[in-house]
């Protein structure tokens, strides 16, 4: 895969030639837009803003937690107790009163390999929670992408439309002179001014989706941006197969994948309750009163044999089983839609990729078909209605490509989204 770094062509100012009427639009892919927020600027900012990302973040700390509560079943439990017993004895008073404080150290030696089977389960839920946060990053990056190039894609309509209508508004003068000259009748300064009266229209029009898209790009990185800047990158693409073969690195899978894990570990759990259960209770007293004073300490070892609950434990078993069988189930939907998706995201890329060449095509030759009609019109052989027309021609065409342009990096950021290439693209993130 190439992912060669080119800056982003700026919209080209239009200029007259010849007296001042020749309009050009200059391609300079030497100088990127200054003074906006780039791609990767966006990302970052709506990473710090996402609730969901804020959400997700606790979740894997909840899932730290039941590690912890698996760990401990493991470990000795040891406590301190002070108690008091009193008695209704007859002959000797000194025995109505036992004082005893002492520690109980309990160890469970064999429950059927229930807690590392609980351990296991909780190491799985950890990665499925890291996983599951990454996929929300990447799915956050999507909706920061889509607010980002449509945003773009406005922006770089209202320079389109603000330098075309600076090239009527000159137009109309210089017929106008032409019409005091004789040269030039009324009816084309008309349609001169009619055509500038609509492009004036339609900037306003773009103008305000504009700041629709501004508004959804404000909401999901927290900050009052005007403008944004493209890094612009040549999309270069990769063999499809090189973009299936990575389908389960993706984030989501991996996370189904590990959610798989942790109900087969659950299976494990459920079965250890037909298992029995060995446990030492160990007490050492610092003091005690009565019969027992002199034994400074115990050990009691209880044998727990699970013969007859009700069903309790089958039903168990089964139950744990069914989830499991879902959650594989999941796991394999997941890595047959990743595939889809991925199939998905890559006709869109290509498809745009073609487009953009063709309508950069379609720009080149419209810009030199205005530039010899303005040249035929100078020399009296076209009419201005031609010379409007190859100028309309000329806005649409530049439109075009330039929203082609964005669509095919746009689809291209999906693209990696898609293949669970994204991180390894724009590397750390602060």
């Amino acid at each position: 895969m190439m992912f060669t770094n080119i800056l982003k062509p700026s919209i080209h100012p239009i200029t007259f030639l010849a007296a001042g009427a020749i309009v050009v639009f200059f391609l300079d892919t030497g100088k990127a837009q200054e003074n906006g927020f780039t791609l990767r600027e966006c990302y970052e900012l709506a990473l710090k803003q996402s609730e969901t990302i804020a959400i997700q973040e606790q979740v894997i700390k909840e899932a730290e937690g039941r590690f912890l509560q698996a760990f401990s079943g493991i470990l000795p439990d040891v406590s301190y107790e002070v108690s008091e017993e009193r008695r209704d004895v007859a002959t000797d008073s000194s025995s109505r009163k036992i004082r005893e404080r002492r520690f109980t150290f309990t160890q469970p030696l064999f429950t059927g390999f229930k807690e590392f089977a609980a351990i296991a389960a909780g190491r799985a839920e950890k990665k499925q929670r890291r996983h599951e946060l990454r996929r929300a990053q990447e799915l956050l990056f999507t909706d920061v992408t889509d607010a980002f190039y449509f945003f773009l894609s406005f922006q770089d309509d209202v320079e389109t439309l603000s330098t075309v209508r600076q090239a009527l508004t000159e137009r109309v003068k210089e017929l106008k002179e032409r019409e005091e000259l004789g040269r030039s009748r009324a009816s084309e300064v008309a349609s001169a001014q009619a055509r500038l009266s609509r492009i004036e229209a339609d900037l306003e029009d773009v103008k305000g989706q504009w700041e629709i898209a501004r508004q959804l790009l404000v909401f999901l990185t927290g900050r009052d941006i005007q403008n944004v800047a493209d890094e612009s990158q040549q999309v270069s693409l990769s063999l499809i197969e090189n973009y299936l073969a990575r389908s389960e690195r993706r984030s989501d899978v991996q996370a189904g994948f590990e959610a798989w894990q942790v109900e087969q570990k659950k299976t494990a759990v459920a079965r250890a309750n037909f298992f029995p259960a060995v446990n030492a209770e160990g007490n050492y007293y610092e003091q005690r009163e009565g019969s027992s004073a002199d034994n400074d300490w115990d050990v009691t070892f209880t044998v727990d044999v699970p013969i007859f609950q009700g069903g309790e434990n089958v039903g168990l078993f089964k139950e744990a089983k069914a989830v499991a069988a879902q959650e594989e189930l999941r796991y394999k939907e997941l890595k047959r839609r990743a595939e889809l998706e991925i199939k998905n995201a890559y006709t869109n890329a290509e498809v745009t990729l073609r487009k953009e060449s063709a309508l950069r095509r379609a720009y080149d030759a419209a810009q030199e078909n205005y530039t010899l009609q303005l040249e035929d019109y100078r020399r009296n052989l076209v009419n201005n209605l031609d010379v409007l027309q190859a100028l309309e021609d000329l806005q649409d065409m530049r439109r075009a490509w330039t929203n082609a342009e964005n669509e095919t990096k746009h689809f291209y950021w999906n693209l990696l989204v898609a293949s669970g290439d994204l991180h390894d693209t724009l590397g750390p993130i602060d």
